[in-house]
């Protein structure tokens, strides 16, 4: 481990003694680390609201509020249960120790506390949080800032609940004839530059982008946060990549490349939510018919021959705020009955109308 020296941190120092507090300062600024304190353990939580701290050193005998109730406090707020607490008390016991190991303490430590031993315990303790960091930053980094808010609310767990939603799924078509027009890298770039805009378009409407197969991918409207008139949010998030890849288009012609062409199928209706897979390998998504049939739809707008097909309960909560086109009853693959399939039409322009 390298030197804590080289490695400054921000501690909360957290004592009703004054003693204690300047001593504990004193060795901590001596260790290269900078030192906020705390006479109780409400004065700490203001402090923690109010900046960031990489560890904080807690007391358990305190007026106001004791270092139980810190640790209670903490472990309930999704921004500070991670924050590595080592308790330094006088508290003599197992029992006492086990509460706060329990509670979420990373170590404890009887006073006086010996400075060579506090060290090596701060050090051990930013190790971990450093690594916890690194894991955060790649949860959010491979999944949506969504999935990743769900994960540190709720936590991991295989399952999931049932939501109302509104699945959408988009291909580019005759995709296969473009990637045996170039070479790979140039598809490579192309679909970096598709994604770009796609995600651009379903994120800043709520959608999450769930799925991504080659040049397909599903978005959910809905899950795992929730979302108010989620199938206008997946309608418009759909004009929105018609109207990008339209100006993209223009670019691509003018250097004398094919145009993109793509299909969007969107269906509303009950999912269930959640994490599927294994403890090892898992991920977030929507099972339900609403989301077959999405996909079947956008299947089918290569037979329909239009860009945007949605169902009948999404058209239904449109309530007559886009103009749409009713194609008919279709029979789609794995329905039993023939489905009421809807096109929204996109002019170059935005064709909301205005809401009644």
């Amino acid at each position: 481990m390298a030197d804590l020296r080289h490695a400054p941190a921000h501690v909360l120092v957290t004592d009703d003694n004054k003693v204690n507090r300047l001593l504990m300062t004193r060795n901590l600024e001596l260790l290269g680390h900078s030192v906020r304190c705390a006479e109780n353990g409400r004065m700490a939580l203001e402090l923690l609201q109010q900046g960031s701290f990489d560890l904080m050193l807690l007391d358990v005998e305190m007026p106001e509020m004791n270092g139980f109730q810190v640790l209670e406090a903490l472990a309930r707020d999704p921004r500070l249960r991670d924050l590595p607490v080592i308790v330094t008390s006088s508290l003599e016991g197992v029992a006492n120790i086990a509460r706060c190991i329990e509670l979420g303490a990373e170590d404890y430590l009887h006073k006086p506390v010996n400075p060579v031993l506090l060290k090596a315990r701060i050090g051990s303790s930013l190790e971990k949080k450093r690594l916890r960091d690194q894991q955060k930053e790649m949860v959010r980094r491979f999944v949506t800032p969504e999935v990743a808010q769900d994960l540190a609310q709720s936590g991991f767990a295989l399952g999931g609940r049932r939501v109302q939603s509104t699945v959408m799924f988009a291909d580019i078509r005759a995709f296969t004839a473009l990637v045996e027009s170039q070479a790979p890298e140039e598809t490579i770039e192309l679909l970096n530059t598709y994604y770009t805009l796609v995600f651009e378009a379903i994120n800043s409407h709520g959608g999450v982008v769930n799925q991504i197969i080659g040049d397909g991918l599903m978005a959910i409207f809905g899950a795992p946060q929730p979302l108010a008139d989620h199938a206008a949010a997946g309608v418009r998030a759909a004009l929105d990549m018609v109207e990008m890849i339209d100006l993209l288009n223009a670019e691509r012609v003018a250097s004398s490349k094919s145009a993109l062409r793509i299909g969007v199928g969107i269906a509303t209706g009950e999912t269930i939510a959640g994490y599927t897979g294994t403890h090892q390998r898992a991920t977030y998504t929507c099972i339900g018919d609403a989301v077959n049939l999405a996909a079947r739809l956008e299947t089918h707008t290569k037979e329909a021959k239009r860009t945007i097909l949605i169902d009948a309960a999404t058209c239904a909560a449109l309530e007559g705020r886009f103009p749409v086109e009713a194609l008919g009853p279709a029979q789609i693959r794995g329905k039993a009955a023939p489905v009421e399939v809807f096109a929204v039409p996109w002019v170059g322009a935005k064709n909301e109308v205005a809401s009644r």
